[in-house]
């Protein structure tokens, strides 16, 4: 499979099947870039709903408000700079957790 689309799969799975796809690849896919982007993907995703339920705990006392908004936010908008960087080819690496991996 061409390391493009993959990326581009991997990325867009955030928003359909976000631990399942990634896991797939990480078990299908020989290629080193893509078995490191499919961690990469699956350990944002889990970090990022971690903290949305921790902000939603907080919520009830109103400070996690703000918290629970960015995050949200940075669920949806993340992925979609993945997508157009993979589009272009570029290397990337998720926020937060891409220096993990």
């Amino acid at each position: 499979m061409e390391t493009k689309w993959g990326k581009v799969i991997i990325h867009a799975s955030a928003f359909f099947l976000p631990v399942l796809v990634p896991i797939l690849f990480f078990l299908l896919s020989s290629e080193e870039e893509i078995k490191r982007l499919s961690i990469q993907a699956l350990l944002f995703q889990a970090v990022m709903w971690v903290l949305i339920v921790i902000s939603s705990f907080f919520s009830a006392f109103l400070i996690g408000i703000p918290f629970l908004i960015v995050f949200a936010i940075m669920t949806v908008v993340v992925p979609i700079i993945g997508i157009v960087k993979a589009l272009v080819n570029e290397k990337w690496n998720y926020p937060i957790v891409g220096r993990w991996v």
